[in-house]
């Protein structure tokens, strides 16, 4: 903070000790009628003469974002949630004193105006104020009008601030409230019930993640924060909810960049007696409805590419896209565990003791290929040995039936056929223990209770989990995942 600001914030303290020695000085007892946009829509079309003849008074409320005087006239603008009007003021339409209160007002304080329609000589429409009172005063400084906050990490600290000043950041949030209630919409169509599942579990599952860790007292025990929905949205598959899906926050105790956010929002949705191919044409129509409903087009732009959602996703397997996205790499080198160790090697991958074939397969895919699909696909055939929730391929049972959608260089969505088979799932949680027990984080728990529950019976089922804030990045047009999470996780400052 400059000395400039500390002396702005010592003269507003001082109006304010002013403003309460006079009376009530954060009044509750404005209430408008009318939002900017509103005003805007009802009355945008019309011109002068047809403004003249509405008599009805409005009563609007908002930040103060600009205001010029010029004797006994003033023009201001106010913003809301909706947007921003202007003001025009008169000292001879307002009440004794109140003009002159009026200029003594700042930038950033939020005021309550009532008055009539009309438009201005310039053209604009515009309130003609009969009365304005002062609701809440700012206190601090707003970042330079013109420019608005352009400090990054400012922004995302002080979200507050960003929202005022930045026009697209609230339409960023905007746009992403819209896109989770279309989505709520077109599953709510398709006959999915919306449910909601435990943010605090005793077993932590769902997904290879390391979880966050929290202790609850009355019942002195260890809990974890929630990393997936999956298992108990699919208990709810086994009580007879046969298409169930639930818009969630998730967390997983990883690194931050660019795509990630230790606390992030995942639709997961859950389909009983369908495949992981009827999930691809479900999303596949979802996402292009989606694209229409809030691009306006299924053929968009994203960070200066074209994204095309108008034609038929492309599907491939992983080995078929890492064959041909590395030509150097044969089929044969796919298959031979200490080939396929010194190739992953030698492009930088990190091999770990205990990789197998299906694990380097993967690894190599996401050096190598991931960043290159640019335009939405499907990758399927995902080796078993990654895939510790999903159903066996039936001809291949080293493969799941399972696939991933990429756009724009990053994952989007995951989903597959459901392992079903207690028996096969108590094998694989029996590994992925064995693995934790070796030191692997991200492995999962053995869930005897979920075992017990597809003991009783899960019809076949198909689940999916769709990144929501890479969903929004992808349809605003962002380039990080903290531009569309209202307050991202940054570290503390001192």
């Amino acid at each position: 903070m400059t000395k400039d600001d500390n002396e702005i914030i010592r003269q507003r303290r001082a109006q304010l000790e002013d403003l309460r020695a006079s009376g009530n000085a954060y009044p509750n007892d404005f209430r408008r009628n009318m939002l900017a946009a509103d005003l805007h829509a009802r009355y945008g079309d019309m011109d002068r003469e047809e403004l003249e003849a509405e008599d009805e008074k409005f009563h609007l409320a908002g930040r103060m974002m600009s205001r010029r005087v010029m004797g006994k006239v003033a023009f201001a603008h106010i913003l809301d949630m909706s947007g921003q009007v202007q003001l025009f003021i008169r000292r001879d339409a307002l009440p004794d004193g109140d003009y002159s209160a009026f200029r003594k007002w700042d930038i950033g304080d939020i005021i309550g105006v009532t008055g009539s329609i009309f438009r201005t000589k310039t053209g604009e429409l515009s309130i003609q104020a009969d009365s304005v009172r002062l609701l809440a005063k700012s206190l601090r400084p707003l970042p330079e009008k013109f420019h608005g906050l352009s400090d990054q990490e400012t922004r995302y600290r002080r979200r507050y601030l960003d929202l005022i000043t930045n026009e697209t950041t609230r339409q960023t949030f905007q746009v992403r409230s819209r896109v989770i209630n279309l989505v709520r919409a077109y599953l709510g169509g398709k006959g999915f019930l919306e449910v909601e599942t435990p943010m605090m579990q005793a077993i932590p599952g769902g997904a290879a993640a390391r979880p966050f860790v929290t202790h609850h007292n009355s019942l002195d025990m260890q809990l974890y924060l929630r990393i997936a929905p999956e298992l108990y949205l699919k208990r709810l598959v086994v009580g007879g909810f046969e298409k169930v899906f639930e818009i969630n926050r998730n967390f997983r105790n990883e690194g931050l960049s660019l795509q990630h956010n230790p606390e992030f929002t995942m639709l997961e949705f859950y389909w009983a007696y369908a495949g992981y191919e009827d999930m691809m044409a479900l999303t596949e129509d979802m996402l292009r409805n989606l694209a229409k409903e809030v691009k306006g087009d299924s053929i968009f732009e994203y960070q200066g590419e074209t994204c095309d959602f108008s034609r038929d996703f492309q599907r491939m397997s992983v080995r078929e896209a890492i064959l041909a996205h590395n030509p150097d790499i044969s089929a044969g080198d796919l298959e031979g565990l200490d080939r396929l160790r010194g190739i992953a090697a030698g492009l930088g991958v990190e091999v770990k003791q205990g990789y197998g074939i299906g694990k380097l397969q993967v690894e190599l895919f996401e050096k190598t290929v991931e960043a290159k699909l640019r335009q939405p696909t499907f990758i399927t055939g995902y080796p078993i040995e990654v895939s510790p929730l999903s159903r066996r391929n039936d001809t291949q049972p080293d493969l799941a039936d399972r696939f991933e959608l990429f756009v724009g260089g990053r994952e989007i969505a995951n989903g597959f056929s459901e392992l079903n088979d207690p028996e096969d799932q108590a094998g694989r949680f029996r590994l992925q223990a064995e693995e934790k027990a070796a030191g692997d984080e991200e492995a999962m728990h053995y869930d005897a209770d979920y075992i017990t529950a597809l003991e009783y019976g899960m019809p076949p089922t198909a689940g999916e989990g769709i990144g929501i804030d890479r969903l929004v990045m992808l349809l605003t047009d962002s380039a990080s995942i903290r531009d569309v999470i209202l307050f991202p996780q940054l570290r503390t400052k001192e």
